[in-house]
């Protein structure tokens, strides 16, 4: 511990250009270990001193600060350390210590060549579910409007140093565990889910692919939005099922029902190569099974030949659980279901138990 509050006496953003690198050089040693950051998270003046150098006048020095920042924040610890410094840290002339404000500046300037760090501070900051509404209110306070970071995120290339800001898909799946940002997304007259739809078949960034996916799960939790989320104007359901669609023929009855862009497939198409993707596309289906109207939809747009064959190439059990767990829904009349809404549906806990580890069952069995 000595040793560090040493050599973290280097991190003033007056000290001489060697020494704040190679001070520098052994934090991001020392960060890549869970001890090291454990052990540096009790130096809380440090970690005023490391958003303060993002702002650094030395591309060099300001990057390096941004990825121990990076290495801090991976863990819950350091998320929370460092929320708490940015919503109680006064700014001051010349350096502003709130991080969320810092990130966000740096990913909206066009120059930034901080943009993609500190979008993956963000990403790992919005992780923790309890942290996620207190960055709301901070990103909120930013003078930076929703609007403005979709556009940045949507732009075919809004970075002019070559930051891609493809870390701007976690950090928008992880806020959307929020209500009030799922408010904003789904908002009728503003066309924000409309402009993130396309990027579920995104093929040059998983990352991006990955967690717009995940937004649009996380869309499909409030059931008053399934049937607008449902109709034409936005058609969801044609961006969660394409990447689940293979290159299958079918006769020309069933292909009529299916939605148009996933009518006549090419014998090139292919399927999402993450097991992750697939998974939380299924759950979102699963999501809009969820209601009566919902469920119609899906059985008139024919989901269910779509997710027939996708069981029949699927290898992952998770995955085959999780698509079981909607064609299961979807193959039953509504007189059978009985209900309206299933999240209406009182499951005994003994029951919840009992499904539980049937699924841990089938998903261990070889």
């Amino acid at each position: 511990m000595e040793c560090l509050q040493e050599m973290c006496q280097y991190l003033n953003p007056d000290t001489r250009l060697d020494l704040k690198a190679i001070a520098f050089e052994h934090l991001l040693s020392i960060t890549g270990t869970t001890e090291g950051r454990e052990l540096l998270l009790k130096l809380p003046n440090v970690l005023t001193q490391l958003i303060t150098l993002t702002q650094d006048s030395s591309t060099s020095i300001a990057r390096d600060a941004a990825l121990v920042l990076i290495n801090l924040t991976a863990d819950e610890a350091g998320a929370s350390a460092l929320l708490l410094l940015s919503e109680t840290q006064l700014k001051s002339e010349k350096y502003n210590y709130n991080l969320i404000h810092v990130c966000i500046r740096f990913i909206m300037d066009k120059e930034s060549v901080l943009a993609d760090p500190c979008c993956m501070i963000l990403s790992n900051m919005t992780r923790p579910l309890h942290l996620v509404d207190r960055i709301v209110t901070l990103i909120e306070s930013s003078g930076y409007a929703w609007n403005s970071i979709v556009a940045a995120f949507t732009a075919k290339q809004y970075n002019n140093v070559g930051a891609k800001l493809h870390y701007l898909g976690p950090v928008f799946s992880n806020l959307s565990q929020s209500p009030r940002v799922r408010r904003y997304l789904t908002q009728r007259d503003r066309s924000v889910i409309q402009r993130l739809l396309p990027f579920t078949e995104y093929k040059d960034s998983l990352v991006r692919r990955g967690g717009i996916v995940g937004t649009l799960k996380n869309c499909c939790f409030d059931i008053e939005n399934h049937e607008w989320l449902l109709s034409p104007e936005i058609d969801i359901l044609s961006y969660l099922l394409l990447p689940l669609a293979g290159p299958e023929e079918f006769d020309d009855e069933d292909n009529d029902k299916l939605p148009i862009s996933l009518q006549y497939l090419p014998e090139t198409k292919q399927r999402e190569s993450d097991v992750d993707i697939r998974i939380m596309l299924l759950e979102a289906l699963n999501q809009l099974c969820a209601t009566k109207k919902g469920r119609e939809i899906l059985r008139e747009k024919n989901t269910y030949i779509i997710l027939r064959e996708y069981h029949k190439w699927e290898q992952d059990k998770n995955a085959l659980l999780a698509c079981e767990n909607v064609v299961d829904i979807l193959i039953r009349t509504e007189e059978e279901i009985g209900l309206d809404n299933l999240k209406d549906l009182e499951v005994p806990s003994e029951c919840t138990e009992k499904f539980h580890k049937m699924d841990q069952d089938f998903i261990n069995s070889t």
